[in-house]
């Protein structure tokens, strides 16, 4: 029936043979009450590739009042399920170490996506590792906003689904000869590896022995989601030279770091967990710098049991910790010049921390009246510039108060996630929100209506700092993404660690730094 079947916007049909099961995929896509997994099976040769393919490009009107759906294509062929894993947390937004965080995390996550998502996955029966991606697929189809399009040969273990829709092409189809698998590189060469396909990379590193390569298959693994989606070999190794452990074989980093000159910038040093000279700091959930003075070069990092420690700019060496704890995961560090610094904790809370220098009695009681107002009022996030405390809320506003009164401004739809101020000739706050916008504000004026940034992801940490060509913004998303953004224009710098960010900063000498749950790496912006 070929009226039947709408055709895509270049006009192409499916095969005459599958123009039943094109309708019966359409019926099932657009059939709210269907269960979330389709199943395409056939003999090889049927058309089952290029029915997905069709699919993929042909287009439905939403209903109206509903959200357009998403379709995105992956092919199976030859990928482990890791592979898998890193290649639809990158499509999708999110960040993913595992099959399984994947599927916790996109159950879990805030990403800005409307409707649903369909993926439409090809030749299963020819993954790397086709039951353990069957597996991580009948996950994907238990999220309530996933639905699944997958093909298989007929004979292939299907992913396990409480319902599953099954369109079968079985029939009289001509032979369909495996493509040869490609070669790996050598897994143990930089070179080889920065320049390979980084699918086919995960692949070897995914299902080979457990030969380490030199520390190269363990830098792979931690940060594998940002290299699979780094622009190029100059990309790919400059996150590898980022996620090499103190262990690894001496001579890769200068072999990394001579691959990565094209990138747009240089490691100024990195600790992971598990190293031991130097020694890692810590699982990292807030970062502050210093705000001058004598501890001008100071960093100061919060974990999730309330500890926060000192360390040095230069060479993340340990400068003690804070003697306070704030009896809970630190959610935001603010420093402030005469020494204080004021700490947010996961209830909202706000804590002081005093510095050596005796504090003007109006900041006390400015400090003072914050607390009392968060102690009935939780914050989300905080900042702090001179006379002035800088706080958001889960409606989405940012408050500044001062020493000359309270400003507010409505920033977000949904939470603020992240604030930061700037001590400037025209002080100015920085604010990031669930909803995926980075936004400018001098408090006493309205917002600057357009967002300075913005994402299909939640922002996880914001800091911004002076610099000599003008303010620094660091900035990080639930996808992975770090951007350092000249607040007056100008070029930005983007980067991903692989794990997720948890908290970013921009040091005195502009410096930018990344800290995730295992990792807390300092980078320096390279030419122009």
């Amino acid at each position: 029936m070929p009226s039947a079947i709408p055709s895509p916007p270049d006009g192409r049909r499916p095969s005459i043979g599958t123009q039943p099961e094109a309708a019966a995929l359409l019926g099932w896509l657009t059939d709210p009450d269907a269960p979330r997994l389709c199943l395409v099976t056939g003999a090889p040769g049927s058309g089952k590739t290029a029915l997905l393919g069709w699919l993929a490009a042909h287009e439905t009107r939403a209903r109206r009042g509903r959200a357009r759906t998403d379709r995105i294509l992956v092919p199976l062929a030859g990928q482990s399920a890791l592979g898998v894993a890193w290649t639809l947390a990158n499509r999708l937004g999110v960040v993913a170490r595992t099959p399984a965080d994947l599927v916790h995390t996109l159950a879990t996550s805030e990403a800005r996506r409307t409707g649903r998502t369909v993926l439409l996955l090809t030749d299963l029966h020819a993954a790397a590792e086709p039951e353990a991606v069957a597996d991580l697929l009948a996950g994907l189809a238990e999220v309530g906003r996933i639905r699944l399009v997958v093909e298989a040969r007929t004979g292939t273990r299907p992913p396990r689904a409480a319902r599953t829709t099954v369109v079968d092409l079985d029939g009289d189809a001509g032979p369909e000869p495996a493509p040869p698998a490609p070669p790996l590189p050598d897994l143990s060469d930089p070179a080889a590896v920065c320049a390979a396909d980084p699918l086919l990379v995960t692949t070897g590193y995914a299902t080979a022995s457990a030969d380490d390569h030199g520390g190269l298959r363990d830098a792979w693994l931690r940060a594998g989601q940002a290299v699979c989606a780094a622009d190029g070999p100059a990309g790919r190794a400059l996150v590898l030279l980022t996620a090499l452990g103190d262990g690894a074989d001496p001579r890769l980093r200068p072999a990394l770091a001579e691959r990565a000159a094209p990138a747009p910038w240089r490691v100024r040093w990195a600790r992971h967990r598990g190293d031991v000279t130097p020694p890692w700091p810590g699982p990292v959930a807030a970062l502050g710098a210093t705000a001058g003075g004598p501890s001008a070069d100071l960093v100061l990092v919060g974990d999730r049991t309330g500890t926060v420690r000192l360390l040095r700019e230069a060479d993340a060496s340990g400068a003690g910790r804070l003697a306070h704890r704030a009896g809970g995961r630190v959610t935001a560090l603010a420093p402030t010049a005469d020494g204080t610094v004021l700490l947010l904790d996961e209830r909202g809370r706000l804590h002081t921390v005093r510095g050596t220098a005796p504090r003007p009695p109006y900041l006390e009681r400015l400090t003072e009246a914050v607390s009392t107002t968060l102690s009935r009022h939780p914050g989300t996030a905080l900042a702090a510039i001179a006379g002035s405390v800088v706080v958001g809320d889960r409606l989405g506003s940012v408050h500044a108060f001062g020493v000359n009164g309270l400003h507010q401004a409505a920033s977000h739809s949904g939470r603020v996630t992240a604030v930061t101020a700037v001590e400037s000739e025209t002080p100015f706050v920085c604010s990031g929100g669930a909803d995926g916008t980075v936004r400018l504000w001098t408090p006493g004026r309205p917002p600057v209506p357009e967002p300075l940034a913005e994402r299909r992801a939640p922002v996880v940490a914001l800091h911004a700092a002076p610099a000599p060509g003008g303010p620094l913004v660091a900035a990080a998303w639930a996808d992975g993404r770090v951007e350092l953004i000249p607040a007056e224009g100008g070029r930005r710098r983007v980067f991903r660690p692989g794990p997720a960010v948890r908290a970013v900063a921009v040091t005195a000498t502009g410096a930018l730094l990344v800290g995730t749950e295992e990792s807390l790496i300092c980078l320096e912006p390279h030419g122009k």
